[in-house]
């Protein structure tokens, strides 16, 4: 049996704040590519669920994340009653929170289970598969091309070293049960 959670009464407030800055993010990320949005635009109204599958028990619990896309062709954060139906519902394998970390990091795309609107699935895929977060051009707009560069190099080196760590270490977590 997994110790629960020790701030049992954090999560409710902290989750719906952490998935409104994951919101911000990637409204940042499809506005930079004006296509994302015009893509999207259609789909108005339509919600999509994400839901973290096999997410850690020993980890706080992950609530699905629900977004309805805007007009304007972004997503905002809706809760469950706010849904609507014949929308996507997109499973995320997270089993190894650390090695799905580093790989949106890196641009790498998750094992993913996609069920319902099959337009509004095709829609999502063109988004996975072509925008990118360039972190590099944003944090030169805060602290300037020459810093944002070093930063960017340091953070490459830190997601190889992490990710070489994740991958020796899961091998030797996957074989070991209760």
């Amino acid at each position: 049996m997994s110790a629960p959670w020790p701030f049992p009464s954090l999560s409710p407030l902290l989750m719906p704040a952490l998935q409104d800055r994951l919101v911000l993010l990637i409204n940042h990320v499809v506005s930079r590519e004006p296509i994302a949005a015009r893509r999207l635009q259609p789909l108005a109204g339509r919600s999509l669920v994400v839901n973290l599958a096999r997410w850690p028990s020993l980890l706080p619990a992950a609530p699905d994340l629900i977004l309805g896309v805007t007009p304007a062709g972004l997503f905002e954060r809706l809760d469950a009653a706010a849904a609507g139906p014949g929308g996507l519902r997109i499973e995320i394998d997270a089993s190894n929170p650390a090695r799905l970390a580093l790989g949106a990091l890196s641009g790498e795309a998750p094992t993913v289970s996609v069920q319902g609107d099959v337009a509004f699935a095709g829609e999502m895929h063109w988004l996975m598969d072509n925008l990118r977060w360039d972190i590099e051009d944003d944090l030169a707009g805060v602290v300037g091309p020459l810093p944002a560069r070093q930063l960017a190099q340091f953070g490459r080196a830190l997601r190889r070293t992490l990710s070489g760590m994740a991958e020796r270490f899961a091998p030797k977590m996957s074989g070991s049960g209760a």
